[in-house]
């Protein structure tokens, strides 16, 4: 029998009448993109200036995407999720810090987050950004191999530990943990801070993860080497496997910087790489697993497709379909309720500290061709199933 995807009785059965208002009309909103451009500005403004807006954050993009302010808010979503199957990934959203002392915050909340999963089964993933954990500027300097000054040297140092600290706990308690990915100008320093802590602690099974983007053009090679590398030193490898999150970003870096873009020219390249990407890894899941990350229905049949095709138990632990709060009920919901292996990203995190993430969601929502369109007409078809009106 084939994968339906569309059966919204099933995509928003997690949603009441109310919930599922809201979500139309927040996504009506964001299909108009001057109107995302205005109001992030404002609101990124407003709160610049400390003005009190943060209860119309909450009570919009923030209700849609996060779970909540904290680790203890976040566990109604973990449980509304596991209801339906459906595992949680823990996303303590915040990033771009600049202070030792946000550094050292950060990691005691990702701690805390390895810590939980360690007892909760229905959490099958934690995942944190670098960024987090080590400034920005330091990691674009080390990734452009400049020469760093002594107090750099130390502030690296202490970047090292914290990664190291937070791999080698979710390998004692074993817990999967994601490396998000980052802009290309820092994701080799990110990807060699990865691959290290791989090395040492997927000696016996994947546990460590690192993110790829298949909108780099290197994507597949990149893969190819670290599979090789990989087999080679024996240890074995966790791939988050994306499209990527930061296109225009990189995009106009490199016109900028007249340099040639590192992203794929067209959605459709994007979209072949992808594929690609995932059928490598599932022809080398003796040493690999997957956590294939997408809001794509072509990509997630053609995922689940090759998964019986291939024999791949549908409950295989080594393959997960992953995506984010808010977004795409559809797939995440008819997946799980075909038994296969579901999560989804639950971003949490004080309201002003996971506004950057806000931004790329609404913004996502409007650059991507049809992302806003589709999630409104599923809407509309179950408001009409329940006879709330189109």
């Amino acid at each position: 029998m084939a994968l339906v995807l569309t059966n919204t009785e099933i995509a928003f059965r997690s949603q009441s009448d109310a919930s599922l208002q809201r979500s139309y009309w927040l996504f009506r909103l964001i299909g108009h993109p001057w109107l995302v451009a205005l109001g992030t500005r404002l609101m990124g403004w407003a709160l610049a200036l400390r003005l009190p807006v943060e209860w119309l954050i909450r009570a919009t993009v923030f209700r849609q995407f996060c779970g909540g302010e904290n680790l203890q808010e976040s566990l109604s979503t973990v449980d509304r999720l596991a209801q339906f199957g459906i595992g949680t990934i823990l996303d303590y959203s915040v990033e771009a810090s600049q202070s030792e002392e946000a550094f050292a915050q950060n990691a005691r909340v990702l701690h805390q987050t390895i810590a939980l999963a360690a007892q909760d089964r229905r959490i099958p993933f934690c995942v944190f950004k670098v960024t987090a954990l080590a400034r920005f500027a330091l990691l674009e300097k080390h990734d452009q191999e400049i020469l760093l000054e002594p107090d750099e040297e130390s502030e690296w140092a202490r970047a090292r530990e914290r990664v190291a600290a937070l791999c080698r706990h979710a390998s004692e308690a074993k817990v999967r943990l994601f490396f998000d990915a980052e802009e290309s100008w820092i994701q080799d320093t990110v990807d060699d801070l990865a691959y290290e802590q791989m090395a040492h602690f997927n000696r016996q099974e994947p546990l460590i993860y690192n993110t790829v983007q298949t909108y780099r053009v290197d994507s597949l090679n990149h893969l190819k080497a670290l599979q090789k590398h990989a087999s080679e030193k024996g240890f074995f490898v966790g791939l988050k496997i994306v499209r990527g999150a930061y296109m225009e970003k990189e995009r106009a870096r490199a016109e900028r910087l007249g340099k040639e873009s590192p992203i794929h020219a067209t959605k459709a390249k994007t979209d072949e790489a992808f594929d690609t990407a995932v059928d490598f890894v599932l022809a080398h899941l003796d040493r690999m697993a997957l956590c294939a990350g997408t809001h794509n229905e072509k990509s997630t049949l053609h995922l689940a497709q090759e998964m019986d095709r291939l024999q791949i138990a549908r409950q295989d632990p080594r393959v997960y379909f992953a995506q984010l709060l808010g977004m795409s009920d559809h797939l995440s919901f008819n997946l799980s309720s075909e038994n296969y292996r579901v999560a989804k990203y639950v971003p949490f995190g004080p309201v002003r500290a996971v506004f950057p993430y806000l931004v790329r969601r609404a913004r996502e929502n409007t650059s991507v061709a049809g992302q806003t369109t589709r999630e409104l007409a599923l809407i509309r078809q179950e408001r009409l199933r329940r006879g709330l009106g189109c």
